[in-house]
């Protein structure tokens, strides 16, 4: 009798690490070298003195290659701490998109329209464009250029998934 196959799940992981050269790299390393997808990566410094860095890393995966990342990021120094967002509890999940779309006549105005419902704000205009700024949730951006997209031509730049725990507990 054979056993279903396991669901892939989409995890958002926290990592703190040492602020030096090649700590990225490192870290980038493990995930290619062993076949693992990194869906999203931002890095920021979050001590006063820049000594350590936080980087968010979403990923997906079955629920043993999930271990198996943590466990192996666990592994390498210089990284002071793993926390798995996701499997710890709630937390939330942002981030920057700009958002070009071309069009004229009655597409500006649709345009127009959705980025008001969606909260975007228009960051630059010319006769034949716009670029609209919007925060929120990865799913919260993909609706808004899906919507965008039957508009007129879209060009895109996201910063990639932000997140922190919920609550009083801080890393």
């Amino acid at each position: 009798m054979s056993r279903a196959p396991e669901a892939i799940e989409r995890h958002t992981m926290a990592v703190i690490v040492d602020n030096e050269p090649g700590v990225l790299a490192r870290v980038i390393g493990l995930f290619s070298g062993r076949g693992y997808n990194i869906e999203s990566l931002t890095v920021s410094s979050v001590t006063e003195d820049g000594s350590q860095s936080r980087i968010n890393v979403v990923t997906s995966g079955t629920p043993m290659v999930i271990e198996q990342i943590k466990a192996q990021l666990q592994r390498l120094v210089p990284i002071h701490s793993v926390h798995d967002l996701t499997a710890e509890g709630a937390h939330i999940e942002r981030e920057l998109a700009l958002v070009k779309v071309v069009g004229k006549g009655a597409k500006r105005v649709e345009a127009l329209r959705i980025a008001d419902i969606f909260g975007a704000k228009v960051s630059d205009t010319t006769v034949e464009s716009f670029v609209f700024s919007l925060t929120g949730s990865p799913e919260k951006l993909d609706s808004f250029v899906e919507l965008m997209r039957t508009l007129g031509q879209v060009e895109l730049a996201r910063s990639g998934v932000v997140a922190i725990a919920r609550g009083a507990k801080a890393i």
